[in-house]
């Protein structure tokens, strides 16, 4: 499963023909490197792989002013079936195979005070990230240009940040725990 990919194709398929930057605008409006670790760089090269498949074709180039021309795309009929695969994979997966926090703590953790600083920067990188998708998500709600679909997409990511978060608390209030644990052994041998 491609999350660019499914984001292209189904942009395409729900809209109708696109360029780039209209689709890399969606993507920046709907934190979709938050979410999904779409970038914009990413959906040019996926663009340009699509095409290359047959699964999108250009239909013609725009020109505004004095901004490049841009090529407008639309899906095949191959990149229909496509979008249905794709779509299907990311909806049998429940979660991503690939977690590299459960690697870090397996395998890479280092000492307890490194985890510890490390995973408090985490905390307060993924609570701001948490603040800024509420916030935008309610002022896109209030502008009316969120549908209701967009705005459950929006709320499920709230939620594993939140999820994220609790996880993060409960895991510093253990980490805190074994380490008290361990000064007070320390201090009995002694």
């Amino acid at each position: 499963m491609n999350l660019s990919r499914l984001m292209i194709l189904g942009l395409l398929a729900e809209h109708g023909p696109m360029h780039g930057h209209q689709i890399r605008r969606t993507a920046e409006l709907t934190h979709a490197e938050v979410w999904g670790g779409i970038t914009g760089g990413a959906l040019y090269a996926e663009l340009r792989r699509l095409d290359a498949d047959g699964l999108i074709v250009a239909v013609r180039a725009e020109q505004v002013g004095r901004r490049p021309a841009r090529t407008v795309y639309e899906v095949t009929d191959d990149g229909k079936l496509e979008l249905v695969v794709q779509r299907d994979a990311a909806l049998d997966l429940v979660f991503s195979s690939a977690d590299p926090l459960s690697v870090v703590l397996l395998f890479a953790a280092g000492g307890t005070s490194e985890l510890s600083e490390r995973l408090a920067a985490r905390h307060r990188n993924i609570a701001a990230q948490l603040d800024a998708m509420a916030r935008e998500r309610t002022r896109l709600t209030e502008l009316g240009v969120l549908p209701g679909l967009a705005i459950a997409a929006f709320r499920r990511g709230e939620l594993r940040l939140e999820s994220e978060l609790r996880w993060h608390d409960e895991f510093e209030r253990d980490l805190a725990t074994v380490s008290s644990a361990r000064s007070e052994a320390k201090a009995d041998r002694q």
